[in-house]
């Protein structure tokens, strides 16, 4: 990948399979402890291994991330599911009506697609606190937009293709907007920054925008 990191590819499309021999990978190579080795990144279908050029030779971790491999399982232990609430009101989930005629479905439908998909936090990434999961139901699957749409809130739960994450900052994004949510994935404790481990699932809960609005005050 660079004179600094090698790169470990599974596959060309995500699916769950492929997502538990990334998290597997990158347990066994962060357990090995590799003499040189910054960091190790997984995301949803390859891992990236950060090391020091100074300290450990290229070949040398190719060498040492083969032999961590060898041997190690694909299954993964299902993670924590967490319970995220939504708003899908159309004054937060502009997009809702978009979708709805891009999949031929009522309103109502997609949301009830949308809470009925199998979420599982596959990789952080773009920004932070951004939970990238899988698990969009195929019925429910878009493009991302032509172009990105400005000052999208954090809290917006947004989905494009097979993925689905929940927005922590106002950002652009070209990913279509289902709705809000007053669960906060960033965390204030340094020791626990972010809600969601590698692996866990998540399920969405419809709420009333009066309730969001109670929930999303709170300090």
């Amino acid at each position: 990948m660079a004179d600094n990191a090698l790169l470990i590819e599974y596959a060309t499309e995500i699916s769950e399979s492929v997502s538990d021999q990334v998290l597997s990978a990158e347990r066994a190579i962060t357990a090995a402890d590799i003499a040189g080795v910054a960091e190790v990144v997984p995301a949803f279908v390859n891992l990236l291994v950060i090391f020091d050029p100074l300290l450990v030779e290229h070949a040398a971790v190719k060498t040492s991330v083969k032999a961590a491999l060898a041997g190690t399982s694909d299954n993964v232990a299902r993670g924590v599911e967490h319970l995220v609430q939504v708003c899908y009101d159309e004054s937060l989930g502009v997009d809702l009506a978009p979708v709805a005629a891009l999949c031929s479905m009522s309103i109502e439908a997609v949301i009830a697609s949308h809470m009925a998909g199998d979420y599982r936090v596959c990789m952080y990434g773009f920004a932070p606190g951004y939970a990238y999961m899988s698990g969009v139901a195929e019925a429910l699957q878009v493009p991302r937009k032509t172009g990105a749409v400005r000052g999208v809130a954090a809290g917006s739960v947004i989905i494009a293709g097979p993925q689905c994450l929940i927005t922590t900052l106002e950002m652009p994004t070209g990913w279509s907007i289902l709705g809000r949510s007053p669960t906060r994935v960033l965390q204030d404790d340094p020791n626990l920054p972010v809600l969601f481990d590698l692996g866990d699932r998540v399920r969405f809960e419809q709420i009333d925008i009066d309730t969001y609005h109670r929930l999303e005050s709170r300090p």
